[in-house]
């Protein structure tokens, strides 16, 4: 089952049984999706792939994250709570995440391939490593081990 397939009747069954936070965040992501799907059409039907989808999603959970941060920073844990809520929701779909150890070891391999060795090929090192764990792993992790590789 696709994933957009996947949260469309997860919708369907979050209104059925009138769970109304559910029901609102599900819809949320419906209409982000089928704006990425209008941004996205050229000429024809566009359809989005699971991995499109997925980007869709790993935003969402980041601005959620975020939000998370800045509601815990200005003594909001009642706001903070809900958007926790919706981040376990929105990881419900997103692909299983690699660990730091799964990136490190991607890092190494890569850092290796490009006979990287100071912090002015972190760039370099970084545009080859997003576009391969792209959906895998967040951006932030990527970025703070590659420093840390980089900098031994």
């Amino acid at each position: 089952m696709s994933l957009k397939k996947q949260i469309l009747d997860d919708l369907k069954a979050a209104m059925k049984s009138k769970r109304n936070e559910e029901t609102m965040l599900l819809r949320s992501l419906k209409a982000k999706i089928l704006e990425k799907e209008i941004s996205e059409r050229k000429g024809g039907e566009s359809t989005l792939s699971d991995e499109q989808i997925a980007e869709v999603l790993m935003k969402a959970a980041k601005q959620r994250k975020e939000s998370i941060e800045q509601f815990e920073q200005g003594d909001r844990p009642d706001l903070a709570e809900k958007e926790k809520k919706e981040l376990a929701l929105i990881e419900k779909y997103l692909p299983e995440m690699m660990d730091d150890d799964q990136i490190r070891a991607e890092v190494v391999k890569q850092i290796e391939q490009m006979g990287a060795s100071s912090m002015a090929d972190m760039g370099k090192v970084m545009g080859a490593l997003m576009g391969k764990l792209k959906g895998k792993a967040e951006g932030a992790a990527i970025s703070r081990i590659v420093k840390k590789e980089l900098s031994k």
